[in-house]
Order: C-alpha cells, then sequence, then structure tokens
C-alpha cells in the first residue's frame, strides 16, 4: 500500500477525495447557498494554511508524528466556526492530503486511522464550541480525539517497535502525547494572544 500511495495514480485517486471532502463541507451547510460558498472557501483556505505549516517542523517523530507550527489550529478551526460536521469532513480532507504529502502505510485500517480518521477528529471543537471558554475546550477535545485514534493505530500496528519492558499500550501513549501534547500546549498557549481572539471570534461571527 505504501507503493501505491507514493504513486502517480494513488495521489490522483487520493487528491479526488479530498476534492470531494471539500466539496461536502458545502453540502452540509444548512444556510443560504452563499454561505455554504463561503463555509467551502474558507475551510480550503484554512486547509491550505494547515497544509503550508505541517512543513515547519520542530521536531518528526521516527514512525510518524511531528510538532508543527500550528498546523491542527486551523482545521479545529474550521470545526468552531462552522460546526462538528464541517470540521470533520475539513479534517478528513486535510487528512488525504497529509496522506499524499508524506504517506507512511502498514495496513489498511492504520491509513484510516492515522489519517481521515486522526485528522477528522480535530473537527469534534464544533462539539464545544458553544460553550463558554468553547475556543479553548474545541483544541482540547480536538487534539484528544486525534490522539486516540494514533494511540489505537500504534496498538494494533506499531507494537512491535516497543521497547522491551514497556507495554505496548503505554508506548503508544507516550509516544504519540510526546510530540501532539507539546504542539497542543503551544497551541494553547498562542490563543492567549487577545488580538487573536478578537480575529477569530470576528471570523465566526461573520460565519
Amino acid at each position: 500500500m505504501q507503493t501505491f500511495f507514493t504513486s502517480l495514480t494513488g495521489q490522483i485517486v487520493t487528491a479526488l477525495a479530498a476534492l470531494l471532502g471539500l466539496l461536502a463541507i458545502a453540502g452540509v451547510t444548512r444556510k443560504q447557498d452563499r454561505n455554504s460558498v463561503k463555509a467551502m472557501v474558507v475551510s480550503a483556505i484554512c486547509i491550505a494554511l494547515a497544509m503550508a505549516l505541517s512543513y515547519v517542523r520542530v521536531f518528526r517523530m521516527p514512525f510518524g508524528g511531528s510538532v508543527t507550527l500550528f498546523s491542527m489550529l486551523f482545521i479545529v478551526l474550521i470545526g468552531y466556526w462552522y460546526g462538528t460536521a464541517q470540521g470533520i469532513l475539513a479534517g478528513v480532507t486535510y487528512g488525504l492530503l497529509q496522506l499524499i504529502a508524506d504517506p507512511y502505510v502498514v495496513h489498511p485500517i492504520q491509513l484510516l486511522l492515522d489519517y481521515p480518521l486522526a485528522f477528522g477528529m480535530l473537527g469534534l471543537s464544533g462539539l464545544v464550541g458553544r460553550r463558554p471558554g468553547g475556543l479553548y475546550m474545541g483544541v482540547i477535545v480536538g487534539m484528544l480525539g486525534r490522539f486516540l485514534m494514533h494511540v489505537l493505530s500504534g496498538l494494533a500496528f506499531f507494537a512491535m517497535y516497543t521497547p522491551e519492558g514497556w507495554n505496548p499500550l503505554a508506548y503508544s501513549v507516550v509516544y504519540n502525547i510526546s510530540y501532539l501534547g507539546v504542539e497542543g500546549m503551544f497551541t494553547l498557549l498562542l490563543l492567549t494572544v487577545p488580538q487573536l481572539k478578537v480575529a477569530i471570534n470576528r471570523v465566526r461571527v461573520a460565519a
């Protein structure tokens, strides 16, 4: 499967699936057509920014995963602005694009867990977006969802890399929290900047 997803055919198929995911964001927006298009355009911009920032890596883990320059925040924001369904679709789309850019595939289920499902979980920010402190809670909920998918993938498919003396579940938890936890903390610190919070909430009002 690794060979397929690094081939031109595999990349074209994955890119078409990502495009369908982006179009679906407009389809699930239950508002006027103009707002549906706006949701799709804003989501496309956020996904593009997330992709660009995903290449700015503070450090990278040996078996996948890295601390990036706030790339996950832009997917979380789509859920925060437009709701859970749109956020999950945006995350799935982003995950498929990550599969094109940097595939690491050992099994079909691992592919689903580590790419579309893991990044799709970032859209769960929409579940808490209307609550007090919803922006911060959205980051935490979204990243916890992604963390769970990667832990399951690590437990099922990367247990062979568990160091001697470690429990596979414990190793998967520590491995994934070592980078997701760091980026999560950096993201939460970034959101304490007043000007940024104001800008994010202005977009939400317009959405």
